[in-house]
């Protein structure tokens, strides 16, 4: 199938917290993919027409650019098995797992992967901590708590141990044979790499390769690899990381559909890999595109 036999359509938007930014992942990735060639639509799931205008459409895949809940979680991927629809990237369980950060650090435990200790009850806190939602992505509703004061006893989470030092990210690309692409040091300009580190403008710098040191490399892409494989993820994975002041390596969260709008950092990855986001994203769809048969 050539590429302009090829009807690709571009799943962006939806209802999560996480909206906008998937609506910029969206374009970004329609933009270069409409170069590319392909066929290509853009719709989104939170118009109340979305089905019908998908099977009007009929793609032979679809790129998924939603992040958060309805996109991210395992539900659209479900959605698109029932209609028989390939997709891009991890599948219903995989997805489901990694969006439930608690689910996520009892697998990172269960596989030896070094991780902040949590808690569920507020209770017993050691400070500073920090508060996460247990089902949100890009840092939404994440604080750092430093006093009891700051502790909302009613809040739907759980309290991670805070861990400070260098900041990195390293993305896996494949599933039989996942390649680690270069790690990413992330220097905030706000006290940790919150929401508006990753979207706004001078939010934050990003640094590749990652000034830290050889062993800390070597251990990063083992426990990005290592996560990759234990969340059973396939065509990409971004995993956050923390390297302490002692050295050690904390893996905090993975995320199954990392951000590409301009400023992100899996096409920032890729570009290092010496791969154009258009060869990534082509390479995505070849995937999807190979599974249809399997």
């Amino acid at each position: 199938m050539s590429v302009t036999d090829t009807k690709v359509c571009v799943l962006a938007g939806g209802c999560s917290s996480e909206r906008e930014v998937s609506l910029q992942s969206g374009a970004n990735v329609s933009a270069i993919l409409g170069q590319a060639g392909f066929n290509l639509c853009q719709l989104d799931p939170r118009d109340h027409d979305f089905i019908e205008a998908l099977r009007a459409f009929a793609p032979d895949v679809c790129f998924i650019a939603l992040h958060g809940r309805g996109g991210e979680d395992g539900t659209i991927q479900g959605l698109l098995e029932l209609l028989g629809i390939p997709y891009t990237g991890c599948n219903v369980l995989s997805s489901a797992l990694a969006m439930d950060k608690l689910m996520t650090k009892q697998i990172y435990r269960q596989n030896q992967i070094p991780t902040p200790a949590y808690q569920l009850s507020p209770k017993g806190l050691s400070f500073p901590c920090v508060f996460k939602p247990a089902d949100q992505g890009s840092s939404v509703g994440i604080r750092i708590l430093r006093e009891v004061s700051e502790v909302d006893p009613g809040a739907a989470g759980f309290y991670e141990d805070y861990v400070s030092g260098t900041e990195v990210t390293v993305a896996v690309l494949g599933t039989a044979q996942p390649r680690v692409l270069p790690i990413i040091e992330i220097r905030p300009r706000h006290a940790f790499y919150d929401f508006d580190s990753k979207y706004a403008e001078g939010g934050s710098d990003h640094i590749i390769p990652a000034q830290i040191a050889p062993a800390a490399q070597k251990r990063c892409s083992e426990l990005a690899l290592a996560v990759h494989q234990a969340l059973g993820c396939r065509d990409l994975s971004r995993t956050d990381m923390i390297i302490d002041h002692d050295g050690q390596v904390w893996v905090i969260e993975t995320n199954t559909i990392p951000g590409m709008t301009d400023k992100s950092l899996v096409p920032d990855a890729a570009r290092a890999a010496g791969i154009t986001p258009s060869q990534l994203y082509r390479q995505m769809i070849e995937w999807a595109l190979a599974r249809k048969g399997a």
